[in-house]
């Protein structure tokens, strides 16, 4: 008897069935990746909001810096002693010293939650990533 050449997917397809290899389905491992993707875009996205609501918070801190100065030119006036001038630039030091150490906190906090929430994603992600895994074997 003649037999029929075979393809090398053929030859290969049934050497996994005589060996018994399980088959790989293709559907779960495109849709495991494509929600991979999916996390990192939505990851990404609260990283940019996250460097957007920087970029005002730095804008705002910008302004604020601003108007206090202009406030303080227009307030200005030649004091009338030493101790007057001191107190003066020691008052005005102060405010900005309590501005800078409250916007550095604001902005560190803003870029820590961003942080977090990009992380976070990625993190469920994981999380269900390896629960897929782990349910594809069990079910066997």
């Amino acid at each position: 008897m003649t037999q029929t050449p075979q393809s090398i997917l053929e030859m290969f397809t049934k050497l996994g069935q005589d060996m018994k290899i399980p088959s790989v389905d293709m559907d779960k491992i495109i849709a495991h990746h494509r929600k991979n993707l999916e996390a990192l875009s939505a990851s990404g996205k609260a990283a940019a909001e996250g460097a957007t609501a920087f970029a005002a918070k730095q804008r705002e801190i910008i302004e604020a810096a601003i108007k206090d100065i202009q406030a303080a030119a227009q307030g200005f006036k030649m004091p009338g002693s030493p101790q007057e001038a001191m107190a003066a630039q020691s008052e005005f030091a102060k405010k900005a010293i309590d501005a800078a150490i409250r916007n550095t906190k604001d902005v560190a906090e803003l870029i820590q939650k961003s942080n977090q929430d990009a992380m976070r994603i990625i993190q469920d992600r994981m999380k269900e990533s390896f629960e897929e895994i782990r349910a594809s074997y069990t079910k066997k």
